[in-house]
């Protein structure tokens, strides 16, 4: 039996396979809010809202994936949680709102290979044919029984947004089903 691989630790499977890799730590933070509410963290972030349902907007700095009509998901992937928690307290008071820190909830993979979307649709409802589910878009969906987000960066590209508790399981799950494509387990 192979060895379980630890939130920390290097990925078994990604000395040879290339395809699938943990990304850099970041801050993650869900905010639930009117417009106003949403605008306002939006402006102080620099980046417009993520204002269609299931697209994303942001740079190399950061990023809101729509979840919900007042639901975003942002991931800053340089400035640290408590540095963006503050910045986007000043701007939400006297807001109704509700923002969430969950950088130690979750982490990110990013999956990069010719067979991603159909990799993912092993275990994802989702039609991810790029003319449905395009560059750019985000949601939050699942991932056989596991709850993900998943955001498309390139044709071959994705992130995937994933609780701690179920990182393992995915990534295993993955590594089994890419034998399919890849003839091997790495």
């Amino acid at each position: 039996m192979s060895e379980t691989p630890h939130i920390d630790a290097p990925i078994r499977t990604m000395t040879t396979a290339e395809w699938l890799r943990p990304v850099a730590a970041s801050a993650r933070f869900v905010l639930q809010g009117g417009p106003a509410a949403l605008a306002a963290a939006a402006g102080a972030l620099g980046i417009p809202d993520a204002d269609a349902a299931g697209r994303t907007t942001g740079d190399d700095d950061r990023t809101l994936i729509w979840l919900g009509p007042d639901e975003r998901l942002l991931i800053a992937w340089r400035e640290s949680a408590t540095t963006l928690d503050a910045r986007l307290g000043a701007v939400l008071t006297g807001h109704p709102h509700s923002l969430v820190d969950v950088t130690q909830r979750q982490v990110g993979l990013r999956l990069t290979a010719p067979f991603a979307a159909d990799l993912l649709n092993c275990g994802c409802p989702l039609d991810l044919d790029p003319a449905r589910f395009p560059v750019g878009s985000g949601t939050r969906t699942l991932f056989n029984k596991t709850d993900i987000v998943l955001w498309r960066r390139g044709v071959d590209e994705f992130h995937i947004e994933v609780w701690r508790s179920f990182e393992d399981y995915l990534i295993r799950w993955l590594t089994e089903s890419a034998q399919d494509f890849t003839g091997r387990a790495d």
